[in-house]
């Protein structure tokens, strides 16, 4: 299995936040899942990449040449793709894995999380999102969703497609039991492309 992770470029104030992203980290190397991320060896992004091949996992890197050139890429990982734009990073990063967990960051964190599940719920792919929900942090993410789904802005089966869980070792178990639902226009003609 190989799973994307997003997260922050810095490592925030608390350091939950970093001991979170070493234990995703060793939770992928010991149950041998492949981590697709950012490239980057900046802030909790190169802690989860490093804590992987402490112990002796996999990882894929992908990063825009713009970063790359700023120096901000981790040279020793497994696999490093260098792309020209971040539309390309993200189709890269989601092509490669089968599933993406968001660790706690900003808004680069939520836009991508956020895409990967319009992807899911327009059928573009099948795959399942979770959110690592250290400390708490992505709780007014949930009550959020919790909103769109009360005012019929999303749809209740599309909301369940996310799993929020302060234990790695659930989210993963919940991916490998994952069944997507039906794509948000299923009878209405075929899934848009990306």
């Amino acid at each position: 299995m190989k799973i994307c992770v997003f997260c922050g470029s810095s490592f925030g104030t608390d350091p939950i936040y970093k001991s979170a992203a070493e234990a995703v980290g060793h939770a992928f190397a010991e149950r041998d899942i492949e981590l697709v991320y950012g490239g980057g060896q900046v802030g909790l992004m190169g802690t989860v990449a490093d804590a992987v091949l402490a112990g002796g996992g996999r990882v894929t890197g992908v990063i825009p040449r713009a970063l790359h050139d700023r120096e901000l890429a981790h040279h020793g990982l497994t696999s490093l793709v260098v792309v020209e734009s971040m539309h390309e990073r993200k189709a890269a990063m989601a092509e490669r894995a089968d599933g993406f967990v968001s660790l706690p960051g900003g808004a680069g964190t939520l836009e991508e999380a956020f895409e990967q599940w319009t992807w899911a719920q327009l059928g573009i792919h099948a795959k399942p999102n979770g959110f690592l929900n250290v400390k708490g942090y992505f709780e007014p993410l949930r009550t959020m969703i919790e909103k769109c789904v009360a005012e019929g802005f999303v749809k209740s089966q599309h909301a369940a497609m996310l799993k929020f869980s302060d234990d790695i070792g659930e989210i993963i178990d919940a991916f490998t039991d994952y069944e997507a639902p039906a794509h948000k226009w299923t009878g209405h003609g075929e899934a848009v492309k990306p």
